[in-house]
């Protein structure tokens, strides 16, 4: 089994990156790239105060189906503070894999931009994560319990939400809804408008690789994109990350190497055998990929603590890639300290700790085995990891041991029209360039109404985290380019209605 078949095992546990905390059981290794979280291993608490309201709405299990009556409390927050009943909006934040809570207080864009909008904030947290539970604690027992944690029926939840908000509420019921999210959010959020145009006016789809599925786009683009951030970041250093495998390698041939490398990198629990020594180098690998992920430029533990611009601080244990195999995996230890030990609080290296308890593995694993099919793999050439292909067949027959059931990798393009989405309107697709998920987002205008914005110093949806005086021009930019296209909704809206907001917006 390969790195990427291992990836599908570990799972990134879902928010972690997206998630702290005590994470579910899960299988120890990593099965497949292909289950990388949008991302993974987050473990930060918010810095600022959020001030919401908690509600629960009864959702059906079965949006599509006449069998089921059974229902579920759907956990959804709402704050509004800067809404006004005359000209204002709603904006909606379309939870994806994990608390979204975790959610609400890392989507610091959306508490910026409030008052000029004069929006309602909602966030709608995703069936099947954190409290949205429809059946409880047996909501992971089985696929029979699983059958229902599907993209469509979580669009459908919130379509339904936002009719409740808008029958129970006010002055709402005359306002334009607005879709924002991030990573998997983000593309919910896309295909949200896609799907309901009637009830959302636009959306905002932040770091959304709508395109990572079938042959969209070339499977290698992740882990090059990935490579390509650290290539930049200092001279050698994907050369010596690169090189760092063989020498790994070499060093775990014996039971004394395998006892030298667990001291040499300070691991909590020694390597015993292959197994674990397959392990490390999928952990040593998702590494990589978190750290291209939340490259921002300033301080934040939105997966970890971590420095300004991290890969950079990596890089400077990278300088040399002809070392010997002993120096590289102590320059490694280095490196990989700079992201799991950067507080200088941790006393050792734990391989088996990828996710938190914001995130959902579990539920992450399932949807990455059905509808979530994202092919990745990597050549050892245009990239700076092990070469390995993409193997669909392998994916199917973990998926089957794990959870009985087979993936169809076809559905998410035959569902929402892969490439061929010109027809729909006001969406837009922002991606950061130092972010591996943008290779497989949208980063060119498809009409003058499905619009890219691209940024270029920015990593993992870093326009929708909160303003920070250490935020490139170019996220600024692009913040400023998207208010003023939902401005411009916001007015169609009222246009359409006969009421002028223009003073306003």
């Amino acid at each position: 089994m390969g790195l990427f078949s291992l990836l599908l095992l570990l799972l990134l546990l879902l928010l972690p990156l997206l998630a702290p905390g005590a994470a579910i059981p899960r299988s120890p290794a990593l099965r497949s790239l292909g289950r990388l979280h949008l991302p993974t291993r987050l473990t930060s608490r918010p810095t600022v105060a959020r001030n919401y309201s908690i509600l629960y709405f009864k959702q059906k299990v079965d949006r599509f189906g006449f069998d089921i009556n059974k229902t579920f409390k759907q956990r959804y927050l709402i704050a509004d503070k800067y809404w006004k009943k005359d000209g204002g909006s709603i904006l909606f934040y379309t939870g994806n894999e994990g608390d979204i809570i975790w959610f609400c207080n890392n989507t610091g864009f959306m508490w910026d931009v409030a008052e000029e909008l004069k929006a309602m904030l909602v966030f709608a947290e995703h069936r099947y994560y954190g409290e949205s539970l429809p059946f409880g604690a047996n909501s992971f027992k089985d696929s029979r319990h699983l059958n229902f944690l599907t993209s469509e029926q979580a669009l459908a939840d919130f379509a339904e939400l936002i009719k409740h908000l808008k029958q129970t509420i006010p002055g709402t019921e005359n306002q334009p809804v607005i879709a924002l999210g991030g990573s998997y959010g983000g593309m919910l959020a896309a295909w949200f408008r896609m799907k309901y145009p009637h009830l959302v006016v636009g959306a905002l789809a932040a770091s959304a690789p709508i395109w990572q599925f079938e042959d969209l786009v070339p499977c290698g683009i992740f882990m090059e994109t990935v490579t390509r951030d650290f290539k930049k970041s200092g001279p050698n250093c994907s050369e010596s990350i690169r090189r760092s495998w063989n020498a790994l390698n070499r060093l775990a041939t014996t039971s004394s190497g395998l006892q030298w490398l667990s001291v040499a990198l300070h691991l909590c629990s020694p390597l015993t055998d292959f197994h674990d020594f397959w392990m490390l180098k999928d952990w040593i690998s998702e590494t990589w990929v978190n750290l291209a992920m939340v490259d921002y430029p300033y301080e934040c533990n939105f997966l970890q603590p971590l420095p300004a611009w991290p890969i950079k601080v990596v890089c400077q244990y990278f300088k040399d890639p002809n070392v010997s195999d002993q120096q590289l995996v102590q320059n490694l230890f280095q490196a990989l300290n700079v992201y799991y030990n950067y507080s200088g609080q941790v006393k050792c290296l734990n391989i088996s700790e990828t996710t938190t308890s914001s995130l959902g593995s579990l539920g992450w694993s399932y949807q990455a085995c059905t509808e979530i099919i994202m092919p990745f793999c990597t050549n050892g050439v245009d990239d700076m990891f092990e070469p390995h292909s993409w193997n669909l067949k392998e994916l199917s027959d973990d998926c089957f041991e794990q959870w009985g059931v087979r993936p169809r990798p076809s559905w998410i393009t035959t569902q929402y029209g892969g490439k061929n989405i010109s027809s729909h309107r006001n969406i837009i697709f922002s991606n950061g360039e130092l972010d591996p998920w943008s290779g497989g987002g949208v980063t060119k205008n498809i009409t003058d109404t499905l619009v890219a914005i691209n940024i270029p110093d920015g990593a993992h949806h870093l326009d929708l985290r909160a303003s920070n005086p250490l935020d490139p021009k170019t996220v600024l930019l692009a913040r400023s380019l998207e208010v003023r296209y939902m401005k411009q909704w916001i007015r169609d809206f009222y246009a359409r209605q006969g009421k002028a907001v223009l003073n306003s917006f």
